[in-house]
């Protein structure tokens, strides 16, 4: 098919639809059904609901529950920031991005399918699936974020951005929705308990996510392709790295600002894929469902984001977007503050409706400013497989940390209130950017 030109409606409206494929991934997986299914699996509790013990045997080896999914989360991040050059590298060489996009949608979308078989007795199985699928959502990522400056000229990327969050927002709360019907109401269906209908949330996730991305798929081009091709084609990754590392020392306040996402990117991925796995055991669910109440809260959370995309989106074009993301990073903060000493259900609805309001923003504002502060160049891919190795490694420091401080500690509450100290050096190195640019929309 002839490739739409920059800026067409259809153009702009297949690349917004893969957040509508994907973020059933996001709030499914890593944040709403198979956290709760991963802390009932693993935690025991005696008849009053009280936490017995919540070790986990992996590979002959005892882990706190919590750090072990923390340490697998961070493997899997790291995976992606190591394979990132790589796979950049040749797609712009290529110049067929869109064939790493598809790959990695449908080793997301499979491995979600595989999780269906998680259990305790199939340990390494379901641990290897849920890091496969971790390793194809964000490896698409690489791919479907270096598209944003390739369609769309600068003062739509905001617009464009917020645009694609918000499509993700309401595709994974219907798909949540249905599987919630799927497990709540299971004698609907003729199961006998929540269990098979759970996993089989797990399937509709991968069916979801690998037929909706056929649309942007089908409308998005192959990518730049750039003439001259490398011998070693397979390091070009690490020396586009390289150059791109290099430009970024002679642009002065495109390197304060990356360092600044590194920080406090590192902090926000944390919280956010740790929320639920804090709600489960830090939280005083007597006298009501553990399940129903963080279902609430995480549906709270993403009709709350749809809002707070769009709100960052006026905010940036006002104010101008350096100024809203030091905002941002203040109510971070102090949303994480306020996490440390909740313990009330209701207080955990208030910080979920908190989370939501500043989630989507950040991350859509974050993306596109990066976007805003490139140079010119083609090489779309590289620029942006930067910034996603950047948020990859913040990732896994952060993951780490964070299961490490749990494990030495036994709270996760001291590891969030760890987390607050990236939302402070975040906001320090934001100020390091002038006032000409803080105006930036």
């Amino acid at each position: 098919m002839e490739q739409l030109p920059k800026g067409h409606p259809k153009l702009l409206n297949a690349w917004a639809f893969y957040d509508w494929a994907n973020s059933v991934y996001s709030l499914v997986i890593a944040s709403a059904i198979f956290p709760i299914f991963y802390g009932a699996l693993t935690i025991i509790r005696d008849a009053d609901g009280n936490k017995i013990s919540d070790t986990v045997i992996f590979l002959g080896t005892s882990f706190n529950n919590d750090a072990l999914i923390s340490y697998v989360t961070s493997i899997g991040f790291l995976v992606v920031a190591l394979i990132s050059p790589f796979l950049s590298g040749i797609s712009d060489y290529i110049g067929n991005k869109k064939a790493f996009l598809r790959f990695f949608c449908f080793l997301g979308a499979i491995s979600c399918i595989g999780l269906y078989w998680f259990s305790l007795d199939n340990l390494l199985f379901g641990i290897i699936s849920y890091l496969l699928a971790l390793i194809g959502f964000w490896g698409s990522l690489v791919f479907y974020n270096s598209y944003l400056p390739d369609i769309v000229e600068k003062e739509g990327q905001d617009y464009l951005s917020a645009k694609g969050y918000i499509l993700g927002y309401l595709g994974s709360v219907i798909l949540l929705i249905l599987c919630l019907i799927l497990i709540m109401k299971h004698t609907w269906f003729g199961f006998p308990d929540e269990g098979k209908p759970t996993r089989i949330s797990f399937i509709l996730v991968g069916i979801w996510w690998i037929g909706f991305s056929q649309y942007s798929l089908h409308f998005l081009p192959k990518g730049n392709k750039i003439k001259r091709v490398p011998k070693d084609v397979l390091f070009n990754g690490f020396r586009e790295m390289k150059k791109v590392y290099h430009q970024l020392l002679k642009n002065e306040y495109l390197k304060r600002y990356l360092l600044a996402f590194f920080v406090y990117s590192m902090a926000v991925q944390t919280v956010m894929i740790v929320a639920t796995y804090f709600g489960m055991e830090e939280i005083d669910w007597s006298g009501q469902s553990a399940t129903k109440g963080l279902i609430v809260s995480i549906l709270l959370i993403q009709l709350v984001a749809a809002g707070g995309a769009k709100l960052t989106a006026y905010s940036s074009k006002k104010f101008g977007n350096i100024t809203t993301l030091l905002v941002l990073n203040i109510l971070w903060a102090l949303v994480c503050l306020y996490a440390f000493y909740m313990t009330k259900p209701v207080q955990f609805y208030i910080a979920a409706s908190c989370v939501g309001l500043v989630m989507g923003g950040i991350q859509s504002l974050s993306r596109s400013t990066y976007s805003k502060l490139l140079p010119q160049t083609q090489d779309t891919a590289s620029f942006f497989s930067f910034y996603d190795v950047t948020e990859k490694i913040g990732i896994v420091i952060g993951m780490f940390m964070y299961g490490y401080v749990s494990q030495i500690t036994g709270s996760m509450r001291n590891s969030i209130l760890f987390l607050i100290s990236f939302f402070i050096i975040g906001i320090i190195l934001l100020l390091r950017i002038p006032n000409s640019l803080r105006k930036l929309s």
